[in-house]
């Protein structure tokens, strides 16, 4: 029996914010695309990206494309624990380095083949609360 819940590689499924008075948006689109895998020796590694996301007609792009580019994806890696309904990211590497030596509190809930990551954070100037809501769809065990 897989004592890990989580291990595995998911397809990114959606990507929801709920903001304040209940305000959602799908930053990533309808139709995201990505991945979440955890393996057995404790790391993790995710990627995303929007929909129709667009396409540089060059290999080294102006700098706005670039900057698009970067706005409709998220990518990182590091390590994983798990305690209860909540798996912390350590995060090694990220697209962002903001995140890069952080940890990344998500609750998760398993449903099935899906998995659902929550996180809420306080937004630092009203106060208000976001919700941030991420299904995944699992697509390979571990053998």
């Amino acid at each position: 029996m897989n004592k890990v819940p989580l291990l595995g590689t998911w397809k990114l499924k959606s990507y929801v914010v709920t903001r304040a008075a209940g305000k959602v948006s799908t930053p990533y689109g309808e139709s995201p695309r990505g991945y979440l895998s955890y393996s057995a020796d404790g790391r993790m590694q995710a990627i995303g990206a929007a929909d129709r996301r667009p396409a540089p007609a060059v290999v080294r792009p102006p700098e706005n494309d670039r900057v698009a580019l970067y706005d409709t994806m998220f990518a990182y890696a590091g390590t994983y624990s798990i305690e209860g309904g909540t798996v912390t990211h350590h995060v090694d590497i990220s697209w962002n380095e903001v995140w890069t030596g952080t940890d990344q509190v998500r609750h998760f809930e398993l449903n099935g083949d899906i998995l659902t990551l929550t996180t809420r954070t306080l937004d630092p100037v009203s106060g208000a609360e976001t919700r941030y809501a991420v299904v995944w769809e699992k697509v390979a065990s571990p053998c």
